[in-house]
């Protein structure tokens, strides 16, 4: 196409050169905006004729033709190559159903504010979508602690053995966290909730526009009030594309503890063969290859992060072309972020935990030596000589091979002579979950208690 050809091409008198129309275009991404954009100029064109900018005849001429487009393209009788973006596609078709009416269409506005209304919608949508999967996810993990809230399991820091914990408390540290991942993306959604259209290039518009009814139109809360602002502003994706970094982190450290867990060195859980595959030349194989890929690709979202907040660090006011650089990444997070949500709440529905190896598990790496302190502690000894005479009962049950429950109360006795029987209670780590039973604790109680809270917020 010759920039005669181009809808900005008035001004040019040369053809352009052919690589500036390869590296030019964004039609070959942009064009999943198609709905947004069609949609945007509906509602712009309805004001216009409510203004009285265009007659209203031509308005409903116009806003006809424009719904037949959408219809057309979503029954792929459109071809998409050979235009330079999805606006000049659009408006190229709709000339060439109405004739000179539809020049009419971008009447008091650019492609600048054009693009940040189509990139608005699809945001507060793509958010929505992000919100909803979280609740999935969320809820397989309630049914899960749910399923398994009597299972004991030993609870690690710097993944050595530490305290029993409850494998439920355990999985409910992820709904936490994919808690605030789901208030993330509300504030993305509220912060991308801002209409921009009438802004123009940088300016506003010389006409009478109506932008609160257009914002009524397509929905959202407010109008933009700086026109230069509007049509630069990118913080909002970038608000988006970090709440999906912390979510895949999130994300990560699940499919890690996922892997962990499935080795045979741990072999606390089965992951169903549905989400696993096999070795190409080892036949017993069994990879959990779907927590892996998805830890690999939380270092994509990061990269497409970083990727877009070089792009726009630089950038004076208002529109330069760099931006147009938001789309690629910004899609791939979006498309990245929705198949990784909706295989972890699959994969969670169907995790197995070998409650036997759990409990072997527990019982083994004296996890109950904090107890053992605090009941001492209890006898009037300050916690830091508790401390003390625990890690030296530690260091003989060691050398004799023993757990700290396995020693004698005489043994016990001549590390502190108060030690009386009922310290038995207090080495037993499903007795000493028990005593747990405090606000954000793993005691039964208090997790069965946040279980039914749960399920009743969720409607399980």
């Amino acid at each position: 196409m010759t920039a005669k050809g181009k809808i900005w091409g008035g001004r040019f008198s040369e053809e352009i050169d052919a690589i500036v129309n390869k590296i030019n275009a964004s039609i070959d991404f942009d064009k999943r905006l198609y709905k947004e954009d069609i949609t945007g100029s509906i509602a712009h064109c309805k004001m216009l004729g409510l203004k009285g900018i265009i007659p209203n005849a031509e308005a409903d001429l116009i806003i006809k033709a424009l719904k037949e487009i959408l219809g057309e393209i979503e029954n792929n009788l459109i071809i998409f190559d050979g235009y330079e973006d999805i606006h000049g596609l659009v408006e190229t078709l709709l000339i060439e159903k109405v004739g000179p009416v539809g020049k009419k269409l971008h009447t008091g506005r650019s492609r600048n504010d054009q693009i940040a209304l189509d990139i608005r919608i699809f945001t507060k949508s793509a958010a929505q979508r992000a919100i909803d999967l979280i609740d999935e996810l969320r809820r397989s993990f309630v049914r899960l602690a749910d399923k398994n809230i009597d299972v004991v399991m030993p609870g690690y820091t710097h993944l050595q053995k530490a305290q029993p914990i409850l494998a439920a408390h355990h999985l409910l540290a992820y709904y936490e966290m994919f808690s605030r991942d789901r208030m993330r993306f509300v504030n993305c959604c509220n912060n991308a909730d801002v209409m921009p259209l009438g802004s123009a290039a940088l300016a506003g518009s010389t006409f009478n526009l109506d932008r609160n009814f257009v914002a009524e139109e397509l929905g959202f809360s407010e109008i933009s009030l700086n026109s230069m602002d509007a049509v630069s502003d990118r913080d909002f994706i970038l608000d988006y594309m970090y709440s999906a970094s912390v979510l895949m982190m999130h994300l990560s450290r699940l499919g890690e503890e996922l892997i962990l867990w499935s080795t045979n060195e741990f072999n606390y859980i089965s992951i169903s063969d549905k989400f696993c595959t096999g070795s190409s030349i080892m036949p017993q194989k069994k990879n959990p290859d779907l927590p892996e890929l998805i830890r690999g690709k939380t270092g994509r979202v990061y990269g497409n992060l970083m990727g877009l907040l070089t792009t726009m660090k630089g950038l004076p006011l208002a529109y330069n072309k760099d931006m147009q650089e938001d789309k690629e990444p910004f899609f791939d997070t979006v498309d990245t972020i929705e198949i990784c949500l909706e295989v972890t709440a699959r994969l969670i529905n169907e995790i197995n935990f070998n409650r036997d190896k759990m409990t072997d598990a527990v019982n083994k790496g004296y996890l109950t030596a904090t107890d053992l302190a605090d009941y001492l502690t209890g006898k009037n000894l300050p916690f830091r000589d508790a401390h003390k005479i625990v890690g030296e009962m530690v260091i003989y049950a060691m050398k004799t091979s023993r757990e700290l429950h396995e020693l004698k109360l005489e043994e016990m006795k001549k590390f502190y002579h108060d030690i009386e029987d009922d310290i038995f209670s207090w080495l037993d780590p499903a007795e000493t979950i028990k005593k747990r039973n405090i606000p954000g604790g793993t005691g039964p109680e208090i997790v069965k208690k946040r279980i039914e809270q749960l399920k009743a917020e969720l409607n399980l």
